[in-house]
């Protein structure tokens, strides 16, 4: 290889996310072909890195506020209940948005995961490993077995709390002879709660853009929380967000705001490439404004039929 041919070799993520960017300029994503995630997921996230013995994690984000507690789960080969921690990183992220598709899609809270996963998990430009598998089976444990707290403060004295577990029926124990064919437990079954709090706050994303972004968790936090902000903000009234907000919705881990500044300049700059339509302009040394911007996807109604609803 020549030293001109070296400087201008690109990697695999690069060329992914070259050809996600073309792809949406050229072609606005539909609702038809949307992924979804929570509203409340937009705002306040999952840990980036594993959290390793903790049981809960909690962040808040303006009147909106997320607590996750990792609960224990019974092991049927030992018949003893095990902690499995808290999920975390960019696999939990994409297999909820995954889980919330499929309900979305199909108006259903049961989900045949069998036939879907490991076609999910090709798109997000992710192997399909034994490593990857065994990855992503360990995040899907953790979300399984997880208890999350959604909060609403509509002022100093209202507000409202939904406590739900995300999958009410799922075998989060998977079989460990890796010759047998079954890769996913077929049926996944959200918890009513839950599917009717993401009926009514689902926030539909590109999922191509997902692709792109699908090695970096902030990235993907980043084009959620941008997704579902800026198609709201009042056309010709810009919002401010201070670097001290930012850093408090995405900063968590970053105990030096410069080397925080850096990173998160970096990594919005990539989520801008997938967001093509998003108006945002940084304020030197003060934060960002946030105007009004189309949403990646073209609205459309879907119709959420109550007989769906299993």
């Amino acid at each position: 290889m020549s030293g001109e041919d070296a400087i201008y070799k690109i990697t695999k993520i690069q060329q992914r996310q070259r050809d996600a960017s073309l792809s949406i300029l050229q072609d606005r994503g539909t609702i038809e072909d949307a992924i979804f995630q929570h509203s409340v997921l937009c705002q306040t996230f999952l840990p980036y890195r594993n959290p390793g013995d903790i049981d809960i994690w909690q962040q808040k984000q303006g009147n909106v506020s997320l607590a996750i507690q990792a609960t224990k789960a019974l092991n049927p080969e030992t018949q003893e209940f095990e902690f499995i921690g808290l999920p975390f990183g960019t696999k939990s992220r994409l297999i909820l948005t995954h889980i919330n598709s499929q309900a979305i899609k199909l108006q259903t809270n049961e989900i045949d995961v069998e036939n879907s996963m490991t076609a999910f998990i090709r798109r997000m430009g992710l192997n399909t490993d034994g490593r990857t598998l065994d990855e992503v089976k360990n995040q899907l444990r953790r979300l399984a077995s997880s208890l999350i707290s959604l909060g609403y403060t509509h002022n100093s004295s209202n507000g409202v709390q939904v406590d739900l577990k995300i999958v009410k029926a799922f075998d989060v124990w998977f079989p460990k002879d890796d010759r047998q064919r079954i890769l996913w437990n077929s049926h996944i079954q959200l918890t009513e709660d839950y599917f009717k709090s993401l009926v009514e706050h689902a926030i539909p994303m590109d999922e191509r853009a997902l692709g792109a972004l699908s090695h970096n968790a902030m990235a993907l936090d980043i084009y959620a929380w941008l997704t579902q902000r800026l198609h709201r903000v009042t056309p010709g009234k810009p919002q401010f967000v201070s670097w001290k907000d930012v850093k408090e919705q995405f900063g968590r881990g970053y105990d030096d705001m410069f080397k925080f500044k850096q990173i998160f300049r970096r990594t919005i700059e990539m989520v801008r490439l997938q967001y093509i339509t998003a108006k945002i302009e940084e304020e030197k040394n003060r934060g960002y404004w946030l105007h009004c911007s189309p949403s990646p996807i073209e609205k459309k109604t879907i119709v959420f039929l109550g007989s769906g609803n299993k």
